[in-house]
């Protein structure tokens, strides 16, 4: 048995591998060709992938009060899901809702790795699922090779027909329903299915449809490789307690082949019979054995095909497992250390923060825009300031408001104070104020409008504006 080699995390991200393993799971013009496998973490990401699948597909087509529950309507600047609608004014809830993303994705990075990329990123799933249709139409692995290198007769332009059909089908599908989420989804698929889409939502179909047949069907592993940023800079969130897929180097080397029954030290030989099974799953071509690399998307697809090998030959599994650089060497993986604490305290802070926003969000919005004209006299002899108020319903019943001045007794609103407006209704209100003294405080002085639902009187906004008067008269 070999002494034993700590392994170094993403010390190198273009260490050279060995042109034999890069060789092994591709077919002769370098297209990954992936072996089937059985396995846990294999069940584990079909299980999540098909839970996502039906959230993304299946939440576009519900309804709630006779509209659909989740659409961001970009046409009418309003974002409704579910019971609640949002608007311009709330994009800072969806800035801080991103922000909680990026934490938690740094979280569980510095925690078990890229396990985002090998379960839940769209790029994997939806690579994952090509590659089945791939495998129905065209075989398992060698077939594909095969196939691959044969002549284009009739078997191979039925067989990758079929195929294309599958991706542009399920390309097609995706486009719709991600823009389903932005323009009604229902009569967007009427007009796709009599052929009567046109104009923006014929371009955007069309997109995206290219984007996931190019991305999914034929870039692959390049997505990961060459054009996600995330794989670049998750080193620096990298710990030698981070729970990584690793090659068990002690336990494995040194690698030979050998008959099943037979003890590794008979064969002076460690656990690793070498036939390059975690090679042929992987979906980006890497092999495990020679450390960690940029290249790996933590799918775990090594670990389900080494631990079927090590089932068959008698041996522990094990040998390509998530482990963290301190046991490999021997210790004991930290699960709680101060970088983790940190990421997790930040998020729940953001978390409790967000949902006292949310809580704590008016459900009535006033803006104020002052004409361009400094002031006027009325025919009382009193100055007067005009003012446009824009006022938002943003609740989904009808609501009774009251307009007036906060803490005013020097001015007078005049115009329409009492108004009704219906769900999600936006209107705008000319008024004027009036300056009561006879001499202003000052040139320029802080006015507050309020307006208040008559029928819940904690529900109000308040906007500030000036008012303008000349000093003398």
């Amino acid at each position: 048995m070999s002494e034993q080699i700590p392994v170094q995390i993403l010390e190198s991200f273009e260490a050279s591998r060995p042109r034999a393993a890069k060789i092994k799971n591709k077919s002769s013009d370098n297209v990954i060709h992936t072996r089937s496998f059985t396995g846990l973490f294999r069940t584990l990401r079909i299980v999540g992938t098909g839970l996502l699948f039906l959230l993304f597909f299946g939440t576009v087509w519900l309804t709630w009060d006779g509209r659909q529950a989740v659409l961001w309507d970009l046409s009418e600047s309003k974002f409704h899901i579910f019971g609640a609608t949002f608007w311009p004014q709330d994009f800072i809830l969806l800035s801080a809702l991103l922000i909680i993303a990026a934490f938690g994705l740094f979280a569980i990075t510095v925690f078990a790795g890229r396990v985002w990329c090998g379960y839940t990123c769209p790029q994997s799933s939806w690579t994952w699922l090509f590659m089945w249709c791939e495998k129905i139409t065209e075989g398992d692995r060698n077939q594909r090779i095969k196939l691959q290198a044969a002549p284009w007769r009739l078997n191979k332009i039925l067989r990758r027909s079929a195929k294309h059909t599958l991706w542009i089908a399920i390309s097609v599908l995706t486009a719709l329903t991600f823009v389903g989420y932005f323009t009604p989804v229902r009569p967007l698929a009427t007009e796709l299915l009599t052929l009567e889409i046109a104009g923006i939502s014929l371009f955007w179909v069309m997109f995206f449809t290219g984007a996931t047949y190019i991305s999914a069907g034929w870039l692959r592993e390049a997505v990961c490789m060459h054009m996600c940023p995330y794989a670049r800079f998750q080193s620096v969130m990298f710990d030698k307690d981070t729970l990584a897929i690793s090659y068990d180097v002690a336990r494995g080397e040194n690698r030979g082949p050998r008959k099943r029954g037979v003890e590794p030290k008979q064969a002076e030989l460690g656990d690793c019979i070498d036939c390059y099974m975690c090679v042929q799953v992987c979906p980006t071509g890497i092999d495990i054995r020679d450390g960690l690399q940029m290249e790996c998307i933590g799918c775990a697809a090594c670990i389900d095909a080494c631990d079927s090998v090590m089932e068959k030959m008698g041996y522990a599994p094990g040998l390509v497992r998530y482990t963290s650089e301190h046991e490999l060497q021997g210790g004991k993986t930290h699960l709680l250390r101060p970088r983790l604490i940190g990421y997790a305290v930040v998020l729940v802070v953001m978390i409790g923060a967000l949902v006292v926003a949310l809580n704590q969000r008016t459900m009535v919005s006033l803006d104020v825009i002052k004409d361009r004209g400094l002031f006027r006299e009325n025919s009382q002899g009193q100055i007067e300031n005009i003012y446009s108020l824009k006022i938002i319903n943003k609740t989904q019943e009808p609501q009774h408001y009251r307009v007036s001045l906060q803490d005013s007794e020097d001015f007078q609103l005049q115009g329409k104070t009492e108004l009704t407006l219906a769900p999600g209704e936006i209107v705008d209100v000319p008024v004027s104020v009036a300056l009561l003294a006879d001499r202003p405080k000052s040139s320029s002085q802080t006015i507050e409008f309020v307006v208040t639902d008559t029928d819940e009187p904690n529900v109000r906004s308040v906007a500030k504006s000036r008012f303008v008067a000349p000093l003398n008269r």
